[in-house]
């Protein structure tokens, strides 16, 4: 851990408060259901356990953040796709457990997390991106199975890797689509799946799939609905938001992102990125996330890495892989 995250754990531990003392913002000022004083609190982060303190929130409850299981078990039917999937098909073979450092495995990882999920009674598993290393049949049905078997309200939002066959003809939106129609549908139990919300005792989780970087239009609108609605609201990415300090790699909404940063597109046999970097919808909606007067945090994962940034108050904070069997232990208490 370095200096600059220990120093923030430190002031989120102390129960730093997540108002930060400005103007009324344009959604403050469009619905006066919206106070930054009812809709957030405090915070507290102890290695993976997060607690909120939130006067809006009436009895306690708990969820689980799990993303980058990078399950990779296959069969014949992946065959014609090898040429695709090999290169992630041998990338997590084996893992180091996140705790004890022992050898472990991502199949392993997944049902160990699914096993805390049950016992500590969470109200919702967020999945949060690249459950998958590619879009394998049998990947995808043996999670549906442990899913139902477990029977756990979940939320699935797609990762990069989750609908990403390496070097396969097509745009990023095209790939996208296909394999999330072909392959995806059914984790996503009939929600649509580039945005949607669920509520649990009045705190509404939206969804969002940024998983090649970019917000389209209506999920930009479908953000700002939840907004209105003056609810507490956590928001559930794969690929975090840029924040100050931070590499591309926290690229959504980072000014820096373009063709000329992107270091990963022929390894990993996909588009370059734009040369104009981010659509204005991008830039817009990051801006109008960090400016959303009753959002309690962020969460997301992509990077593998556990980390914590608080941008104009409010916490994104980013699990380590579940591969490793890391996950994110979250709890929302009255104030």
């Amino acid at each position: 851990m370095n200096r600059r995250t220990f120093a923030l754990l430190t002031a989120a531990s102390a129960g730093a408060a997540l108002s930060p003392a400005t103007a009324d913002s344009p959604a403050e000022q469009r619905n006066p259901k919206i106070t930054r004083r009812s809709s957030r609190g405090t915070f507290a982060l102890d290695a993976n356990r997060v607690r909120f303190f939130c006067p809006a929130v009436r009895e306690p409850f708990r969820i689980l953040v799990a993303a980058d299981t990078h399950l990779f078990v296959d069969d014949a039917r992946g065959e014609p796709f090898r040429q695709y999937s090999g290169r992630m098909a041998k990338a997590y073979n084996q893992t180091q457990h996140f705790q004890t450092r022992e050898p472990t495995h991502p199949n392993a990882c997944f049902e160990a997390t699914l096993a805390q999920a049950r016992s500590s009674q969470v109200e919702l598993l967020a999945l949060v991106g690249d459950i998958f290393s590619f879009p394998s049949e049998a990947a995808i049905e043996w999670v549906q199975q442990r899913l139902q078997q477990a029977a756990l309200p979940y939320v699935y939002v797609a990762g990069n890797h989750d609908w990403h066959y390496e070097g396969m003809p097509g745009s990023l939106d095209e790939l996208r689509a296909t394999w999330t129609r072909q392959r995806l549908a059914p984790l996503y139990q009939g929600d649509s799946p580039l945005q949607s919300v669920r509520e649990v005792r009045g705190v509404r989780f939206v969804s969002l799939d940024n998983s090649h970087y970019e917000i389209l239009p209506e999920q930009l609108e479908f953000y700002r609905a939840q907004v209105r609605t003056g609810q507490p609201l956590v928001l559930l990415v794969h690929i975090p938001l840029y924040a100050p300090g931070r590499s591309v790699g926290f690229g959504c909404g980072h000014p820096e992102w373009n063709a000329a940063t992107d270091r990963n597109f022929e390894l990993e046999r996909r588009p370059r990125w734009p040369v104009a970097g981010h659509t204005a919808v991008t830039r817009t909606f990051h801006r109008e996330v960090f400016a959303t007067p009753n959002l309690l945090g962020v969460f997301a994962g992509h990077i593998h890495r556990a980390s914590l940034d608080v941008v104009n108050g409010i916490p994104q904070i980013v699990t380590e892989a579940n591969a490793t069997g890391a996950y994110l232990d979250v709890e929302f208490l009255p104030a």
